[in-house]
């Protein structure tokens, strides 16, 4: 998904080429999917993102690369540019989603800058074990903001546990915050859903204000006092291994 404007950022020009590193977050979010197990990509672009468009044009055709240093997949991924109205993240899912690939589909923000393909495999098998028609990834907004991100779109999710009829403690909701990386089962919503949480910076920064994209630049240099870029596959919440009030960046 790269149609958004992007006006958090306080920056001139589109979000999706907004460099992270010296790398584009479109680019990087490629290099990311071409490094997985991912074959074809769908960008979606918006009217507020035509250079964006130019850019996945030339990317298409054989004018991009994969980052210096990427880790790449078994082949590189084929690209191809879906236009959608720009009228916000759900309706340009839904458009992009009408002229794209058949469901389940693997979505992806394009302002996760850390994101790389051992992390996208490991969302594409939590989706495949959940059996589910859908899988939604959600980070813990105390994990964003012990990395310093913005956590802009936090929620509370009530998993009902507890049981306040009965007059026993119950436990706050957690308050967690959508990754940005999904698996859709179907363009009306229809079918069941699981939900995985995870820790993982990879999937806990997206990149909304200028200081998530300094903080991300840090995270990439491997600056002292910045959080670890963790590799490998990711941890989820409630699994044997998991690090719930860890340090496993």
């Amino acid at each position: 998904m790269c149609g958004g404007r992007g006006t958090r950022l306080d920056r001139e020009g589109e979000k999706p080429l907004a460099p992270v590193a010296g790398r584009s977050m479109v680019d990087r979010t490629l290099d990311a999917l071409a490094a997985s197990r991912v074959e074809t990509a769908y960008a979606a672009v918006s009217p507020h993102t035509p250079r964006t468009r130019e850019r996945l044009g030339e990317r298409a055709s054989g004018g991009g690369r994969v980052a210096d240093g990427a880790e790449r997949g078994a082949g590189s991924v084929e690209v191809t540019v879906v236009d959608t109205p720009g009228d916000g993240y759900v309706a340009d899912l839904q458009a992009a989603l009408a002229e794209g690939p058949e469901p389940p589909v693997l979505t992806v923000a394009v302002d996760l800058p850390l994101l790389d393909g051992p992390a996208v495999d490991t969302v594409l098998d939590a989706h495949a074990a959940a059996g589910s028609d859908s899988l939604s990834v959600r980070v813990p907004a105390a994990r964003k903001r012990g990395l310093g991100a913005s956590a802009d779109a936090a929620t509370r999710y009530d998993d009902g546990d507890g049981d306040e009829a009965a007059g026993e403690a119950v436990d706050p909701p957690d308050e967690r915050v959508p990754a940005g990386v999904n698996v859709v089962g179907a363009i009306d919503g229809a079918g069941d859903e699981a939900v995985r949480a995870t820790r993982d910076a990879r999937l806990a920064l997206n990149v909304n204000r200028p200081g998530d994209r300094r903080l991300a630049e840090r995270i990439l240099a491997g600056d002292r006092d910045a959080p670890t870029l963790p590799s490998g596959g990711v941890d989820w919440l409630g699994e044997p291994g998991a690090a719930e009030g860890g340090d496993r960046s």
